[in-house]
């Protein structure tokens, strides 16, 4: 693999390295969305969606579209999406080992 594309895995990566960010890019899983309405569905003040829409945005993961005084936020690849979901299967694949193993303990004791 060239070292070219472990890079930009390796920046991919740190991108997506914020719990904030990655529900960022669940909520534009399901549709494009703006600032305030990214604000409304986190629970979050305007300026910390904002500086996390910036890291996102820099590392081409996210673009926003001019609409009036608004700006409009979208995944730049739908793949996104298709990540997010390996990522929560391997999660719960983890999760099922793990309580798989707390129930051989407690058979145990």
């Amino acid at each position: 693999m060239s070292r070219t594309i472990q890079q930009f895995k390796a920046e991919f990566f740190k991108a997506l390295a914020h719990p904030m960010r990655i529900r960022i890019l669940e909520v534009l899983s399901e549709g494009s969305k703006n600032v305030n309405e990214l604000q409304t569905i986190l629970g979050s003040e305007g300026s910390a969606v904002s500086q996390q829409l910036a890291v996102l945005r820099n590392k081409n993961v996210v673009f926003g579209v001019k609409e009036g005084t608004t700006v409009v936020y979208s995944l730049r690849d739908p793949l996104i999406k298709d990540l997010l979901e390996v990522a929560k299967r391997i999660f719960d694949n983890h999760l099922v080992d793990a309580i798989s193993l707390l129930e051989d303990m407690r058979k145990e004791s």
